[in-house]
């Protein structure tokens, strides 16, 4: 697995915990609104795992837990390896996916690899290739849901909302996850550094429109919130 970044520190990012967060480089999908795009695309320097799993080692007296996060964690056939590891140290594992490798997810799942689970889940099904920005089959993206949601393993859905994502699109993802345990809305967010700049082009919702969007889809979920506000 090619490491491409490590925050020793996170009070954020694992709910209830506190994490150190590794960044896996590269990722199969080209979201124009993604704010990292030298990590996605792989345009970094990977570190070895080995070393940081020694960081992590020295880390365990202050920290709870890991957050594997990318780029795209899955596209690594190594990965399930670095999380035993993880877990074999005692650190609780919280994995961050955009669902397109169910058959990987499967596998951290019926090995118990993994403590929390957060999936990406990025347009309705009729867009999602125009707002991944690659060819995919939507059925991927389904399949995922369905595993994370029946996997016993504490999960969380998460929609960024990007440019080009209408109300009415944002109904439609609820439908595609709902009923679920948690699903978190956040707005989007312009960068210096983001995938495509020409998005930046199409309209986007206000916060005041996500958060209306969250109020009518909050019996669909335990949980439905605007995050980043």
């Amino acid at each position: 697995m090619k490491i491409g970044g490590f925050q020793k520190t996170t009070l954020v990012d694992y709910p209830g915990k506190v994490a150190s967060i590794v960044f896996s480089a590269s990722c199969n999908m080209r979201c124009g609104y993604c704010y990292n795009a030298d990590l996605a695309c792989g345009k970094v320097t990977g570190a070895n795992p080995d070393v940081v799993l020694a960081q992590l080692e020295t880390r365990k007296k202050y920290v709870d837990a890991v957050v594997i996060t990318g780029g795209e964690p899955t596209i690594w056939p190594d990965l399930p390896a670095f999380m035993q590891r993880l877990k074999k140290s005692g650190f609780c594992v919280k994995l961050d996916t955009n669902g397109l490798m169910p058959e990987r997810l499967e596998y951290v799942f019926q090995n118990r690899l993994a403590d929390y689970v957060a999936m990406d889940v990025k347009a309705p099904y009729r867009k999602y290739a125009e707002i991944a920005g690659v060819l995919l089959d939507p059925d991927k993206i389904r399949e995922s849901i369905e595993l994370i949601k029946f996997s016993g393993i504490d999960y969380e859905f998460r929609t960024t909302v990007a440019p080009g994502l209408t109300e009415e699109d944002l109904g439609e993802i609820a439908l595609q996850i709902a009923p679920a345990k948690r699903w978190f809305l956040q707005p989007f967010q312009p960068s210096p550094t983001i995938m495509d700049p020409a998005i930046l082009k199409q309209p986007w919702l206000t916060t005041k429109q996500i958060q209306a969007v969250a109020t009518k889809n909050a019996h669909r979920f335990q949980t439905c919130q605007v995050r980043g506000t």
